[in-house]
């Protein structure tokens, strides 16, 4: 219940307007629907919000940082991280455990949920809190769940026949799983992350300035555009698509992996992204029929928990 608050608290934002929820937003399985985010400051990101469901039970977090391995880590980044700013704290700690403070009803929960720690109110455990909220993030009432649940009503007969196709189309290579991705599972982590042919800068291997995925924290040309395979639960409604929100639909991805990569034709990063020697080789292309695209799309659609998206457990609090 504190975390709740705290995730929807704007106190946690430099300029007081500002919640992780600006980003991660319930109605779209706490992903952006915007291309890019953007900051507390108004600073422009490189990359889309990743949606939150499941992200408990992953073992890396982020697009593309490997060593950010639990949540109470990861919750630092956007609180006090510079590059880029997005709830701009860093500087301001002090401020903000004063501010916290001086609300009674922080006073009271921060003293409940850590009781060993004086008032409890620390940059540290603001951390763990936010963690234990996101942990609750479960999204488990899909359509595709209660088919599996043995409910054989739950999915149409597109859906089961998509099911078919996204696995002969080698689509479970990189979302395998209750979660259907491969950050989930700890000995498969270097594999969670895929250089996709989404670009191919001038036909380099290149991918755009700021958005070059592992690379940039490994040095390794290998790690070109390498970036983590995202959870496919509530695909429907984290839109749009891509590290950097430049694919607009699910139909739009199936033709991008059915291709075996994006073709940009003209403008700075006009390249071939199938021939992207950087690529994964997991992403190999394949034929696909209208009534086989029919039926992926309907299974990928089936993905959807809508009780996720309504469960007051997870809403705003202020309101």
């Amino acid at each position: 219940e504190l975390a709740r608050r705290l995730f929807y608290a704007t106190r946690l934002s430099v300029n007081g307007g500002f919640s992780c929820a600006s980003c991660h937003r319930q109605e779209f399985a706490f992903a952006d629907a915007r291309n890019v985010s953007v900051g507390a400051t108004g600073e422009v990101h490189p990359r889309n919000a990743i949606g939150l469901a499941g992200a408990g039970y992953q073992v890396t977090l982020g697009w593309a940082a490997p060593a950010t391995t639990s949540l109470e880590r990861h919750a630092d980044i956007p609180m006090f991280g510079e590059a880029p700013i997005e709830m701009g704290l860093k500087g301001r700690e002090a401020a903000l455990l004063t501010e916290l403070r001086a609300v009674p009803l922080y006073r009271h929960l921060f003293a409940a949920a850590f009781p060993a720690r004086g008032d409890g109110i620390t940059v540290e455990t603001i951390a763990y809190a936010l963690a234990a909220f996101q942990r609750t993030l479960v999204a488990v009432n899909a359509p595709v769940d209660r088919f599996r649940r043995g409910d054989t009503t739950a999915l149409s007969a597109s859906a089961q026949r998509g099911a078919a196709v996204f696995e002969a189309k080698g689509c479970t290579g990189c979302h395998a799983g209750p979660d259907f991705t491969l950050a989930t599972q700890p000995a498969a982590s270097g594999s969670a992350f895929a250089n996709t042919g989404l670009y191919n800068v001038g036909g380099t291997g290149a991918y755009p300035v700021r958005n070059r995925g592992l690379m940039e924290t490994t040095g390794r040309p290998d790690d070109m555009g390498r970036m983590k395979i995202p959870s496919l639960r509530n695909v429907a409604l984290t839109f749009p698509y891509g590290h950097d929100g430049s694919v607009g639909s699910l139909d739009a991805v199936i033709s991008h992996y059915a291709r075996g990569g994006r073709a940009i034709q003209v403008g700075l990063h006009a390249g071939d992204g199938r021939d992207n020697p950087y690529k994964d080789p997991r992403i190999r292309g394949f034929s696909i029929s209208p009534a086989e695209r029919t039926d992926l799309l309907a299974f990928l659609h089936a993905l959807t928990d809508s009780t996720f998206v309504t469960n007051t457990r997870y809403a705003n609090p202020w309101r």
